[in-house]
């Protein structure tokens, strides 16, 4: 059963599914530019066997709110704010495209609050060749306002994320999506390099691993999350 909910950080109001046992240990995910909470729902299910699941729609996405002010920074402060409204201490992250640089800079920022951490084809925090995207036509479901401020940061990303990746101590598992991804796969190996003791998984069927091969994935994940229940060192 999938609970919705909205809880309200800093005056930004989230929106968040809810799955899984409520005593379980807690897993938050997070979706990629443009997606939201429902991007999740060919593996939640079976990630929410064991897990309390919390999938959120990040500001600009869905149903949590469209506040005009967007920064990759504003997205990580408002999943910080989620976890302490609802008591979260310590939590395994998933993050996909857009979600995972949010996941990772909250592991480099708040060591103390990530135990595991899967980053699925990620960018390396580099400079790359910008590019004007193209407004979709028709209703969105996320703030193209958002895009443009996203975009430039992912083009042009502050030079500490990347001197900031040897802070991680969470767990971690990069998963690659092989040849068929748009993401730059030298620069997913990179970010693997970059944070100290993570491991690096391929699965082949491009950008989108999660919907491309739902099993897989959740394989992986999942062994990779119950494999050592002992949390994470943090200084």
């Amino acid at each position: 059963m999938v609970d919705q909910h909205t809880v309200d950080v800093g005056g930004v109001r989230l929106a968040c599914r809810m799955s899984g046992p409520p005593d379980a240990p807690p897993l938050v995910l997070l979706h990629a530019m443009g997606e939201n909470a429902t991007d999740w729902e060919a593996v939640a299910p079976a990630l929410a066997r064991n897990r309390r699941v919390y999938a959120l729609d990040l500001r600009g996405h869905g149903r949590s709110d469209w506040p005009g002010d967007y920064s990759l920074e504003l997205m990580q402060a408002d999943v910080l704010g989620f976890l302490d409204t609802l008591g979260l201490g310590s939590v395994d992250l998933v993050g996909h495209s857009m979600g995972g640089v949010v996941a990772y800079l909250l592991a480099q920022d708040c060591p103390q609050r990530v135990s595991r951490l899967v980053l699925e084809d990620v960018p390396i925090p580099r400079p790359r060749e910008r590019a004007t995207p193209t407004r979709p036509d028709g209703a969105l479901t996320f703030d193209w306002e958002m895009v443009l401020a996203v975009r430039r940061q992912i083009d042009v990303p502050d030079p500490r994320w990347l001197q900031r990746l040897s802070r991680i101590n969470a767990k971690t598992l990069v998963l690659a999506g092989g040849p068929h991804s748009h993401v730059s796969q030298d620069g997913v190996a990179e970010l693997a390099r970059c944070i100290p003791g993570a491991r690096a998984a391929t699965i082949p069927v491009g950008h989108l691993i999660h919907h491309a091969a739902p099993e897989a994935f959740v394989e992986a994940v999942s062994a990779f999350l119950e494999e050592d229940s002992r949390p994470a060192r943090h200084p």
